[in-house]
């Protein structure tokens, strides 16, 4: 298995719709408004980076999404 976090830049007026989303995918384990840089984080845990890729892509495929960045584990 791998973790990975990924960090989430957002149309702000679309934020609870969003983590909504996120939180809606099954291999997130834990997912986060946050303040500053990005606005929300998810915890991911995943077979491998093929899936990885796959779901981040998913991600940003969200509508109000406006950027990622992913820091995997492993």
């Amino acid at each position: 298995m791998l973790n990975a976090c990924v960090l989430i830049k957002i149309v702000p007026t679309k934020a609870d719709s969003i983590l909504e989303a996120v939180k809606a995918i099954k291999e997130t384990r834990k997912a986060y408004l946050t303040y500053g840089r990005f606005d929300i984080v998810a915890f991911l845990e995943v077979k491998d980076y093929k899936e990885l890729r796959e779901i981040t892509i998913h991600i940003n495929e969200i509508t109000g999404v406006r950027s990622t960045e992913t820091l995997a584990e492993g």
